[in-house]
């Protein structure tokens, strides 16, 4: 079976060229060319166009950044989109909103076509080890059928349920892996402010309970002031956003992903958007330094060595 993959950014890539050395018949398309050459040299085919992925594949997988650029590759709200869908079967692997993704389902149901829900946990290392999870929903039937297609890239898949289980699930590990990282990130900046050793620091951390594949990569990164891209501040912060959105509509409290979401944000203000999330570290060095620094201004626009009374 010819399969489709639309998408070969960050995380796309990796996981399409895993399909390719499996052995799979691939059909591949993205928007910048230039991102395809290394599946051509995998020997996967590559489409001048979406239409053509689904002329050419029953399965397509998408990867893409958003709901918009999946509406875009699925021609979603012109002609083109029911001849792409129908007797096809769309896996959905981005992160969207668990609404979008409900109405998406209903739309290519709709025009002859099934669909899956398949996001996945980790990041691009992962994603290049074929080591991903993918918790996949939708029809039975549909997601039983792509469960094994995806063995290459996801070793562990998990079936959730009827969509949008499946983001709700990757929304929820995400807020853990948000909290998570930024709080390793903050004892990394308090450790280090207070003078400690900082391989020590790590030594106790990877021998203690806390120790996860995730801390020992970020705290490497973080010791060596490595913010090379594996999940960016500018996706982290939109992930947030979807989380939050999907609690506000629950009515859900979400206290500590609310202070999350304000750090992220500061560091995207800050220039760092495609830095990896680590990159948060800057925004808790600014709350650090700033009131400092701005003590140390005043006092320098009295010539006091106290800040003025107010």
């Amino acid at each position: 079976m010819d399969i489709g993959f639309i998408g070969l950014g960050v995380m796309g890539q990796p996981m399409a060229l895993n399909l390719a050395r499996a052995g799979a018949a691939l059909v591949v398309w993205n928007r910048t060319p230039a991102k395809s050459e290394a599946l051509r040299a995998a020997g996967a085919t590559v489409a001048t166009g979406s239409a053509e992925v689904f002329k050419r594949a029953r399965v397509v997988i998408l990867m893409l950044a958003d709901a918009a650029a999946v509406d875009s590759a699925l021609g979603r709200g012109t002609p083109d989109f029911e001849a792409n869908v129908a007797g096809h079967t769309v896996v959905h692997m981005g992160t969207t909103s668990p609404g979008y993704s409900q109405g998406l389902e209903a739309e290519i149901r709709a025009a002859g076509g099934s669909y899956v829900e398949a996001p996945v946990s980790g990041s691009r290392k992962p994603a290049e080890a074929g080591a991903l999870v993918a918790m996949l929903a939708g029809e039975p039937a549909a997601a039983e059928m792509v469960r094994p297609l995806l063995q290459p890239m996801c070793p562990e898949t998990i079936i959730c349920g009827p969509v949008p289980n499946g983001l709700l699930m990757k929304l929820s590990i995400n807020l853990f892996l948000i909290t998570m990282v930024t709080g390793l990130v903050e004892a990394t900046h308090f450790a280090d402010r207070h003078g400690l050793d900082m391989e020590q620091f790590r030594a106790v951390l990877d021998a203690g309970p806390m120790a996860s594949n995730v801390s020992r990569v970020k705290i490497s990164k973080l010791l060596a002031g490595d913010f090379s891209l594996e999940a960016s501040i500018s996706n982290v912060l939109e992930n947030n956003r979807l989380i939050a959105e999907a609690a506000r509509e629950s009515h859900l409290a979400s206290p500590l992903l609310d202070v999350c979401h304000e750090l992220y944000g500061e560091t995207l203000a800050l220039g760092h958007g495609k830095s990896d999330m680590v990159a948060v570290l800057r925004a808790i060095e600014t709350r650090t330094d700033g009131p400092r620094q701005a003590e140390v201004s005043a006092e320098q626009n009295t010539g006091q060595g106290t800040t003025p009374a107010r």
